[in-house]
């Protein structure tokens, strides 16, 4: 028996660049920007592959957005757990909390957000004790830094029909400031552990910093970039130290999560969200790093950088450090645009620049 529980405004402030859903201001913010929900159909995404990895399982959740319609869109036929007090049109951390209290009988609960909503899952764990389910996390946030997510939807769901075992292992769950992360100050914090089906290849892991990076090598990664810059192109730069430090060799002040747009050594536009850049995307090319640990280049904390936007780019220009690479272990880079065709077209093996004149070819793939 499966449980699923879905943050319904998870990842809401991804496309807006409002780096972080938290708060009912950053929500009306995303939606005055265009932002749409993704959640309920990253839950769905899950769903399907749950049902066919596992045709005749049992899937649980509770009424509305925060689970049932992502189960009935995804061809299922959930059984329902009512809560005391139904979860509002704008559903809060509490909703969160009451729906796992709720799904506490469940072999295994999906939770469909991004950290805040691991953080409220953990909250609610931490009250039922010894009777709580393993859970795992389908990443539908904006950042997604903590370790109890699987890689992708789909590979969420298939890790839960496949996990038959009962083995667990315990997942970090990170707190991250939003407020103090729109300023560029990223100070995450261990919030806890959750226990998530044992399954390595199949979980994200916990993002890890640039900071073991020698300066040096970061430089020259930026060096090596700007020499392959040409005249009148727009250049889309993405979030991370890596893609700064390509600011700074310009001589510009870029935004550290955000993304900004140069041409011709100067700033076009700074943190701007999906509808500004999909009308400034046009024959640009991407400058996007590798997120450390993670392996991700797109689909987690650039999702200003839409389907919409990359079918108007001309190029993509990986950048990581030998070290970065070298820590995943032969694990590929990852894309998880919420576009399949667009994650398959994207897929394949791609130069990654790792210092000035040097570069190598790594294998990247869909979720």
């Amino acid at each position: 028996m499966v449980g699923l529980v879905v943050n319904p405004v998870a990842g809401l402030g991804g496309t807006a660049g409002l780096k972080g859903s938290d708060g009912a201001e950053v929500q009306r913010a995303a939606l005055a920007a265009g932002a749409t929900p993704r959640s309920g159909e990253r839950a769905a995404r899950a769903v399907r592959a749950l049902l066919a990895a596992r045709p005749g399982v049992r899937l649980v959740t509770v009424p509305g957005a925060m689970g049932e319609d992502s189960a009935r869109a995804a061809g299922a036929s959930p059984g329902l757990v009512r809560l005391a007090r139904p979860a509002a049109p704008t559903t809060t951390a509490a909703d969160t909390r009451a729906a796992v209290l709720a799904l506490r009988d469940v072999d295994l609960l999906l939770f469909a957000g991004g950290d805040g909503t691991a953080r409220d899952v953990l909250d609610a764990v931490r009250e039922l004790g010894g009777q709580a389910p393993p859970v795992l996390g389908v990443p539908a946030g904006v950042k997604v830094y903590s370790g109890c997510f699987a890689v992708g939807p789909a590979a969420a769901g298939e890790l839960a029909g496949l996990w038959t075992s009962g083995a667990t292992v315990e997942a970090e769950v990170v707190d991250l400031d939003e407020d103090r992360y729109r300023q560029g100050r990223v100070s995450p914090r261990l919030y806890g552990v959750l226990r998530v089906p044992a399954a390595r290849t199949r979980l994200s892991g916990r993002k890890t910093g640039s900071a073991a990076a020698a300066p040096g090598t970061v430089e020259g990664i930026a060096r090596e970039v700007v020499s392959r810059m040409r005249p009148g192109v727009p250049y889309i730069l993405g979030p991370g130290a890596t893609t700064q430090a390509v600011g700074r060799a310009l001589g510009l002040a870029t935004t550290l999560l955000g993304v900004d747009v140069v041409r011709d050594g100067r700033i076009v536009a700074a943190d701007v969200a999906e509808r500004e850049l999909a009308g400034l995307a046009g024959g640009a090319v991407l400058v996007l790093s590798v997120i450390g640990g993670q392996g991700f280049v797109l689909g987690r904390g650039n999702q200003q950088i839409s389907p919409r936007v990359l079918s108007r780019t001309g190029g993509l220009l990986v950048l990581a450090t030998q070290q970065k690479l070298a820590a995943l272990g032969g694990r590929p880079l990852l894309v998880d645009t919420g576009d399949e065709d667009t994650d398959r077209k994207l897929s394949g093996h791609v130069q990654v620049i790792t210092g000035y004149r040097e570069s190598t070819i790594y294998r990247m793939e869909t979720t």
